[in-house]
């Protein structure tokens, strides 16, 4: 805690734990460690980073208009993985929110960050600790073998329980709109309003809204179901090239959890082609959905791989 608080005070990086992902953090309040992270990730500057709180009380200093429903689902669903959009207070500087009058804020569910955010004196700024587009890292050990030498100090809390990113909930705009499925599922949040939520629509305003994000070094193909996988991967083998079935649909936590480890193992093991198998678009299965459709989605300027029977694309 002291090296961690000394670090950020000094304008540096430090890798944060937190339930979702590790996050690439700095004083909120300090441009010159904000621009760090922009630069140590190769992230556009119009990119809006999340704003990290330690408790509900802290809102009102970096976001305003706050609507009952934001305020209902705060207290819900924080500390956990749900961020919501709102407009930004005079406090939060453009470059935290890429020049945007709304930021994102959250309450990690970890124990350790929010109390270096209390004793810090200032919300963290994080996105998570990887270079831009590419895996998000569930481990000390990720982020280090991503970020070695352009991060002051990583802590290690262990492998992160939940996996995948929080889920994103405009309240910017009314009614709300679910700009990116993760963590919390949007069933549950509609359970708390008592209404649904609207599919985003506008351009990228968030996190991890590009097409292309969370990608690997291998091909990443997607299936409907075990069958269709298998039969990919049986037409892929006579090519000798090393492909691997990923499949846990069976059990979603284990498969969010794990999801990211899986798709730095296969690169690990010079797998050329992931078949992941998709699960049901519903609960944490949208949000596993939602980081499988963009890791395997093509980068911007490169054509796509053509379809195949039984598979919802590439």
């Amino acid at each position: 805690m002291e090296i961690a608080l000394e670090t950020l005070g000094n304008g540096g990086l430090v890798a944060i734990p937190t339930e979702t992902v590790y996050g690439l953090g700095a004083a909120m309040n300090n441009e010159v460690a904000i621009h760090k992270i922009f630069t140590v990730k190769g992230r556009p500057q119009d990119h809006p980073l999340i704003v990290h709180i330690a408790n509900i009380d802290q809102l009102v200093t970096v976001a305003r208009d706050i609507s009952d429903d934001a305020i209902k689902v705060a207290r819900t669903c924080w500390p956990g993985p749900l961020t919501l959009l709102l407009r930004r207070s005079e406090l939060v500087p453009v470059s935290v929110t890429g020049g945007r009058e709304t930021v994102a804020v959250r309450i990690p569910d970890n124990q350790f960050t929010r109390q270096l955010i209390t004793n810090l004196g200032s919300p963290i700024a994080a996105p998570s600790a990887n270079r831009f587009g590419k895996v998000s890292p569930t481990t000390a050990q990720h982020v280090c073998d991503d970020l070695q030498g352009d991060v002051d100090l990583i802590v290690d809390d262990g492998s992160c329980l939940i996996g995948v990113e929080s889920t994103i909930l405009d309240f910017s705009v009314s009614p709300p709109q679910i700009l990116r499925p993760g963590g919390i599922p949007v069933e549950d949040i509609e359970h708390i309003l008592g209404y649904q939520i609207r599919s985003s629509n506008g351009i990228s305003r968030a996190s991890g809204m590009l097409e292309s994000h969370y990608r690997p070094s291998c091909e990443v193909l997607l299936a409907d179901n075990e069958e269709a996988a298998t039969l990919l991967f049986e037409t892929l083998s006579p090519q000798q090239h090393p492909a691997r079935i990923l499949n846990r649909c069976n059990n979603l936590p284990l498969f969010a959890s794990l999801l990211y480890n899986d798709l730095r193992q296969a690169d690990t093991d010079q797998i050329h082609t992931l078949i992941a198998v998709l699960p049901r678009n519903i609960g944490l299965g949208a949000a596993i959905n939602d980081r499988l459709a963009k890791a395997a989605a093509p980068l911007p300027g490169l054509p796509g791989l053509p379809g195949l029977p039984g598979l919802p694309g590439s």
